[in-house]
């Protein structure tokens, strides 16, 4: 029997964000297939026929029709520190509460926002950014980006600086969950292993440990490193510049984007908003 892990699909458009029965648990078998199959495929599969601009937008997949992200913790509930809170409002408060668990100060939660599936990070930046770059002192760190064939793209500030609100919001970074490989789910922490074991170390290193974990095929993504990629959609074929974290090892070509946040209230909402020409919202259209 295929072994089973702990990964989610997002919501279908037939189902109600809160309709837990409407989510199933994949197994390893099945998880392979859907990262072999075409980006459109897994789409599908994932989130039923549905257009993309539809799924994204206020409502398409999500029953409440707002911006705040939810759990997800779908077969996790005995497991993941956010168990009981599947499909429950995110708040800031939740993460800075168990990240004092953790000798790095950090935590994360698998969710989904507007149907899609995400990965949150509480990094304490806001206390560590004045301090020497130390092990286990996490902060984010602006960098340069790489293209999958070694070309160098841009800064991360050159984003940054069109618009401010790229850069993570109270210390909170959220993360488009699809594997830049094959459009497979990462997360946080879903296993345990030498790169997602409670440790930090400065400059996107491999061995840095906190890492999002690919399990289908070990991609491995730093979310303290934030740079700016380019990558293209593989309906269209355009081409578009992003936000995201730093590939830091695996066959994943380039990082995953990051979705800009807002903490209102508490609350950890996602937003979308026109930058560099086009919107954040295209930044998540290389699986489409």
């Amino acid at each position: 029997m295929a072994r089973e892990y702990n990964l989610r699909p997002a919501p279908g458009p037939d189902s109600d964000a809160g309709d837990a029965e409407s989510m199933t648990m994949l197994n390893r078998r099945q998880f392979m297939r859907y990262g072999l199959n075409s980006a459109a495929g897994v789409l599908a599969a994932s989130l039923g026929v549905l257009g993309f601009a539809s799924i994204l937008m206020p409502g398409g997949g999500s029953s409440a029709g707002d911006s705040a992200v939810k759990y997800w913790a779908k077969g996790r509930e005995d497991s993941a520190w956010y168990g009981s809170l599947h499909l429950e409002t995110m708040k800031k408060s939740d993460f800075v509460s168990e990240a004092a668990k953790s000798k790095t100060n950090t935590s994360g939660a698998s969710g989904v926002w507007m149907g899609l599936p995400v990965t949150v990070n509480y990094i304490p930046h806001s206390i560590n950014s004045g301090t020497p770059e130390v092990d286990n002192k996490p902060r984010f760190q602006l960098t340069e980006g790489y293209d999958a064939t070694g070309k160098y793209v841009g800064h991360i500030e050159d984003l940054i600086d069109k618009d401010g609100r790229i850069f993570p919001s109270d210390d909170i970074v959220m993360i488009f969950s699809r594997c830049t490989h094959l459009c497979c789910i990462p997360g946080w922490q879903l296993v345990e292993n030498t790169f997602t074991e409670d440790h930090w170390s400065a400059g996107g290193t491999d061995s840095g440990g906190t890492k999002l974990f690919c399990i289908c095929h070990s991609s491995r993504f730093d979310p303290t490193m934030l740079e700016m990629n380019t990558n293209r959609n593989r309906a269209d074929g355009s081409v578009f510049n992003y936000a995201g974290i730093r590939r830091s090892g695996g066959p994943a070509p380039v990082g995953l984007p990051i979705i800009p946040v807002a903490v209102t209230g508490d609350i950890i909402e996602g937003l979308a908003f026109e930058v560099d020409g086009g919107s954040t919202l295209n930044w998540l259209t290389y699986c489409d």
